[in-house]
């Protein structure tokens, strides 16, 4: 085993934990994978606590799937992260796990695509809905793919969040943020109305992007990502529940100036 190999186990073992700890996930829900040398998939494996593993309970697999090595076997959903591995070659990590209130807008049907909070632009753009796919079919990978190429954040209807990085440990605070902004989202509902920037702000926030050492460069600004306010206070456009890909031509998908 190599030292990078050994890193990236402590890596997974230490992001489970903290999954599991903050209520991330419950039971065996989630995963984490983090790509190896070679194109192998270091992973988490199925029916297992992600705060309860050793080791040696992780997985290794090829970008097909087909496991390398390991005594446990991968989950289901090892073809979401495998999907996500091959349409973004600069994404080294990847972490689905189901926060209670991001989760909680999915099942509602509704993408967290509202310009509420400045840092959440910077870091993200928005956090778009994919429609719904059966857990561990082609269905799930189908309803991602469009969504991929275009955000480093996605809510899966009526199942949970995938976030991704250029590395494993950034992909789990991609987590964090979605989870922290849907809490947020949450209280503005539950108090009757939101001050959404306007898209002049916003603007400016992605122009400021550029000079923020370690915020990505997710979905640039399009016709539904984020929702802004007009001028006259109204919300412009309208949210979508299953938010297309927005401006996918320039959002810098596999561009080697991604940082995150």
């Amino acid at each position: 085993m190599t030292g990078e190999e050994a890193a990236a186990r402590r890596d997974i073992l230490r992001i489970g934990a903290l999954l599991h700890q903050k209520g991330l996930v419950a039971a065996s829900d989630g995963n984490i994978s983090v790509r190896l040398e070679e194109n192998r998939i270091l992973a988490t494996p199925t029916s297992m606590s992600k705060g309860m593993m050793e080791p040696d309970d992780l997985v290794v697999t090829d970008l097909e799937g087909n496991k390398l090595e390991g005594r446990r076997n991968p989950s289901s959903e090892m073809a979401m992260h495998l999907l996500i591995y091959r349409l973004r070659p600069e994404v080294q990590g990847v972490v689905h796990a189901h926060p209670p209130a991001a989760t909680g807008f999915a099942a509602a049907g509704m993408p967290l695509n509202q310009a509420l909070l400045a840092e959440v632009v910077l870091a993200l753009g928005c956090i778009p809905l994919a429609e719904y796919g059966t857990t561990g079919t082609p269905e799930l990978s189908a309803t991602l793919r469009p969504l991929i190429p275009h955000y480093d954040a996605i809510l899966m209807a009526n199942h949970g969040v995938v976030t991704y990085g250029e590395d494993v440990m950034k992909a789990y605070f991609k987590m964090e943020t979605v989870e922290h902004f849907a809490r947020i989202a949450l209280v503005t509902h539950i108090l009757g109305r939101q001050n959404l920037l306007d898209r002049e702000q916003v603007g400016k926030l992605l122009e400021a992007r550029q000079r923020y050492e370690g915020v990505t460069s997710a979905a640039a600004l399009g016709p539904s990502c984020p929702v802004v306010r007009d001028d006259r206070g109204a919300l412009a456009p309208p949210a979508s529940a299953a938010l297309p890909a927005a401006n996918g031509a320039g959002n810098g998908a596999g561009n080697a100036k991604r940082r995150w």
